[in-house]
């Protein structure tokens, strides 16, 4: 059995009937969407998934910066004039 990650759940059916209804019976939370109890899916609300993708992105970013810190001693220094 999957462990179910949201607070509030949906059967396909109930997805299919209704989605507005499940949307707003989660209250802006993650909808966990299952098949035959068994979670397929998560549905969550436009702005929580903009919030993850600005997540992920400062990850990465973060990640870069990590990668680029290690390699300071292999940079050649360089005067702005010069180039």
């Amino acid at each position: 059995m999957k462990l179910v990650l949201a607070n509030c759940s949906a059967s396909l059916s109930e997805l299919k009937r209704d989605p507005a209804a499940v949307l707003a019976a989660a209250g802006g939370a993650a909808v966990a969407i299952l098949n035959h109890n068994e979670p397929t899916a998560y549905l969550v609300p436009a702005d929580t998934y903009e919030w993850l993708l600005d997540r992920i992105e400062d990850a990465d970013l973060a990640q870069t910066v990590r990668e680029r810190q290690s390699q300071l001693g292999e940079a050649i220094e360089v005067n702005l004039d010069q180039l």
